[in-house]
Parts: structure tokens; C-alpha cells; sequence
């Protein structure tokens, strides 16, 4: 014989019992998943660049992490102000890339299509290039070869 039992998952929404304090300033999270932050990382990362190495910095003084709370929230401010732009201006091409991404394991080498008209968006709207750190000075960056030597079938 089986009796109804209730599940262990409340259907209440969550709320935080420790609150940040005031002197943090608010800011709402992104709310994006891993496929569109990874199809506007390097554009986060040039557009953001002075945030995110403040917030670096801040986190090499003091390992306390509400030591970095205010660079961190602004560093959250300009990605998402960049997002916001990408939705304005390349919205159908960033959704193009980050389904790929989605549907291909988070591969950048089976998306180049969609990632190439992205790019060309991006610069042609915002004025943001990709550019990957660490390439080799005058060698062709992965994302611009035609032909690679290794490459999956594209749609």
C-alpha cells in the first residue's frame, strides 16, 4: 500500500537571508546560460577590459571576497551593458552563434560560420573586433582561416 508524500523541493521562490548590505551597490545578475556568455566572451572581455583588471587587481590585494564587491558588480554593470547592446544591434546573429554553441558542445571550430557573421556585426555596429589573447604576431587568428586543417562539417 502507498500513502502520498509530499517532495522535498519547496515551490516557494527563494529569498537570501543574508541580504548584501547597503553600502554594496545593486545590480541585477545577467541571467544568461553558458552558450550566450561564451558566444560574447572575447567581446565581454575587450569591451569590459579595464573592469575586469580592476577587479583582478582588487582581488590580488585582499583574498576577503567582499573586499572586491563594488568592482565586481561593476565589471557585471558592463557586461551586461554589452549584451543589451548586442541584443540592439546583432540580436539575430548572436542568436545564430550561441545556438550553435548550444547544440555543438560549446565548440567554437563547428560555429565559425555563425561566429564570422557575428564578428562582422559586431565591428560594423559597435566597433568591437575579436581579438583572442595570446595569438602569435603575425599569424592569422584560428577564427579568420578559410580552410583549417581540421574541421567538422558545417550547416
Amino acid at each position: 500500500m502507498s500513502s502520498y508524500q509530499p517532495g522535498s523541493v519547496q515551490t516557494r521562490p527563494y529569498i537570501d537571508p543574508t541580504p548584501l548590505p547597503d553600502n554594496i551597490p545593486k545590480v541585477q545578475e545577467l541571467g544568461l546560460s553558458s552558450g550566450p556568455l561564451k558566444s560574447a566572451a572575447f567581446f565581454i572581455g575587450a569591451y569590459c577590459k579595464d573592469f575586469n583588471e580592476d577587479f583582478m587587481l582588487c582581488k590580488a590585494e585582499n583574498r576577503d571576497p567582499g573586499h572586491c564587491l563594488k568592482e565586481g558588480r561593476r565589471v557585471t554593470r558592463c557586461a551586461t551593458d554589452l549584451i543589451n547592446k548586442m541584443r540592439e544591434n546583432c540580436l539575430s546573429q548572436f542568436q545564430e552563434h550561441w545556438n550553435c554553441l548550444e547544440r555543438n558542445n560549446q565548440e567554437y571550430y563547428l560555429c565559425r560560420k555563425p561566429e564570422r557573421s557575428l564578428n562582422a556585426c559586431m565591428f560594423e555596429k559597435l566597433g568591437l573586433t575579436k581579438v583572442i589573447p595570446g595569438t602569435p604576431e603575425g599569424q592569422k587568428p584560428i577564427h579568420e582561416v578559410e580552410s583549417p586543417i581540421f574541421k567538422a562539417i558545417q550547416k
